[in-house]
């Protein structure tokens, strides 16, 4: 974890905006959350995993509310929070922008306008989105945080992965510029840059021919539990981590590429040409 800063006064019980929060790691956050003592409105763009996961929550006797967004519009995070603010007892202390979507398969030039729309839209916009609507509001009330789920692709730049890879560099630039405009307010800023971990994103998904065998290979050797990573990320959020890595082959990522970043880029190239041909 990089960039530490103690947070300025005690704050009151976690009352925490998760988006995506149906599957994956924005669930594992919705739950590791409320058994932390939180209370949780659960945001998914579907209403059903959305609810299992409130339900989850409450069957375990913690606080939890569930309510479809689609993060790529505006108009549905200010309704998001609007719901926030009527559904939960106390004003927002963490929002979690989650949701995600996995595009990849496709070089540069040939993906489809379509897919970098989409990724773009849900990946960077929602971000942006959640951060423009809530970031004010914490500002004001001097206290709490938020949590951008970015990944290792957000500096690695693997290839065949174009839209995926912009849309989360954006993710972790907007990170690094908030955590600067919120120095000294008690606002925490947090990315999360993950590798591998073990979530529907590859099913659910537009990541198509070689790269997806390979994508689902490394995912069945290498991913990780989402819960793991969803209790390092919080923890180092405590603390004011403004970087969370929580794989070791991520952390060696980051540095092998601001030491040696012309070395990086070739042999990023030659293992995913290795790799690809190792599936047929």
């Amino acid at each position: 974890m990089f960039g530490s800063r103690l947070p300025q006064k005690p704050e009151p019980p976690v009352s925490a905006v998760v988006t995506g929060a149906g599957s994956g790691i924005g669930r594992a956050f919705a739950l590791e959350i409320a058994r932390r003592g939180g209370a949780v409105l659960c945001s998914d763009i579907n209403e059903a995993s959305a609810r299992a996961t409130a339900d989850d929550i409450r069957a375990s006797g913690g606080e939890a509310h569930a309510v479809v967004c689609d993060v790529s519009k505006l108009s549905a995070v200010q309704k998001l929070a609007r719901d926030a603010e009527a559904l939960l007892a106390e004003p927002v202390s963490l929002v979690v922008n989650n949701a995600g979507v996995g595009v990849g398969g496709m070089p540069v030039g040939e993906t489809t306008m379509a897919d970098w729309k989409w990724t773009l839209g849900i990946n960077l916009w929602g971000v942006i989105h959640g951060c423009h609507v809530f970031a004010p509001k914490l500002r004001e009330q001097g206290y709490g945080g938020i949590i951008n789920v970015a990944s290792t692709a957000s500096y690695s730049a693997a290839p065949l992965m174009g839209p995926y890879n912009v849309s989360k560099a954006g993710a972790l630039a907007l990170s690094e510029t908030l955590s600067a405009e919120l120095a000294g307010t008690g606002v925490r800023v947090t990315a999360l840059c993950p590798t591998l971990v073990k979530t529907n994103i590859g099913a659910n998904g537009r990541i198509t021919g070689d790269t997806s065998k390979l994508f689902h290979r490394l995912m069945d050797r290498f991913g990780v539990s989402p819960d793991r990573v969803v209790r390092m990320t919080l923890d180092a959020h405590r603390r004011g981590d403004l970087y969370v890595m929580p794989q070791f082959d991520a952390r060696l990522i980051w540095r092998t590429k601001r030491f040696v970043p012309r070395s990086y880029a070739m042999g990023v190239g030659l293992v995913n040409r290795f790799g690809l041909r190792r599936i047929h």
